[in-house]
């Protein structure tokens, strides 16, 4: 098969793998904000933000696996998604916090802002893979 950075890459299958990594924290959170809004799911909404924060970390090696082949104008972009998916997981770990010590009002506000950096990082994200055309590496 191939080595781990191929893996990370997603040579093996032809395309990136980073894209299909981040469907968990996106789908749990997107999930989360959901249910936010029907009365009684204070406990399902944060496990699927702990879930999604759980998801964090092999999607963004996968993206720094991408990203370290990248060229100057495309690693600019992406940076500037890497930045925001900081922002995203600041504000889920802070809501996450909230939820736990009870405070669900404040859980839910740092939820939604986590969300907004989400939808500015899947837009840079989206740039970097269509509008650069950045796609699938070749097979090793």
């Amino acid at each position: 098969m191939g080595n781990t950075p191929d893996l990370l890459r997603g040579r093996p299958l032809g395309h990136p793998v980073h894209p299909v990594l981040v469907q968990l924290p996106i789908g749990c959170w997107l999930s989360a904000a959901v249910l936010d809004f029907v009365p009684g799911t204070q406990h399902a909404t944060t496990t699927l933000t702990a879930v999604g924060l759980a998801g964090v970390a092999p999607a963004a090696v996968a993206g720094w696996a991408d990203w370290a082949d990248l060229p100057p104008e495309q690693a600019r972009v992406g940076l500037a998604h890497a930045v925001s998916n900081v922002a995203a997981v600041a504000c889920y770990t802070a809501s996450l916090a909230a939820r736990l010590r009870g405070r669900s009002a404040r859980g839910r506000l740092w939820a939604l802002s986590g969300m907004a950096a989400v939808a500015v990082s899947g837009a840079l994200g989206g740039h970097v893979a269509y509008r650069q055309a950045v796609g699938a590496h070749p097979a090793a």
